[in-house]
């Protein structure tokens, strides 16, 4: 993964389990999906609600992942950036790449149309995540019953040179 493709460390704070309404992120996402509302949010409210910084959201900005309109060039949030940048901080807490992000979040369309086509991505990509995990746990397994077996012959061996 390269570095353009992901937010930089010093940039990215953890979002919040659950926002200060005690909604879980699936609720709060689906709660800011209605594009109709007139309800507006500035930069400030938006990096207090999701604990980042504005060099976070002008950095997604900067990636075409939030695309907020500008009023006399202040930035002006409305409830689609809210759930977009809530699936961006959740992508980001499982290891996405912004590009994966991105790509996801453009399936969507602009009223909703790639809606199958985006949990269609998501199954293909969770499926070859978890076959991915699996194998490494599998590995993982294996190494922890060799390195078991050494630990107890390196212990035995020590055993019999004190016994000497």
């Amino acid at each position: 993964m390269t570095e353009e493709a992901h937010l930089p460390a010093d940039v990215y704070e953890a979002p919040k389990e659950t926002h200060e309404t005690g909604l879980s992120p699936r609720a709060f996402v689906d709660a800011h999906r209605d594009d109709s509302s007139n309800e507006i949010f500035g930069i400030a409210e938006m990096c207090e609600a999701f604990g980042i910084s504005a060099r976070a959201l002008r950095f997604y900005e900067e990636k075409g992942l939030l695309a907020p309109r500008r009023v006399n060039g202040t930035r002006i949030y409305n409830r689609r950036d809210r759930a977009r940048l809530s699936l961006i901080l959740r992508g980001q807490s499982i290891g996405a790449s912004l590009a994966v992000i991105k790509e996801y979040l453009d399936l969507y369309g602009d009223h909703g149309e790639g809606h199958a086509r985006q949990l269609q991505y998501v199954i293909e990509k969770t499926d070859a995540a978890i076959a991915d995990l699996e194998a490494k746990a599998r590995q993982i397994d294996r190494t922890l019953v060799e390195m078991r077996l050494i630990n107890t012959a390196s212990r035995a061996l020590l055993q019999e040179r004190a016994n000497d």
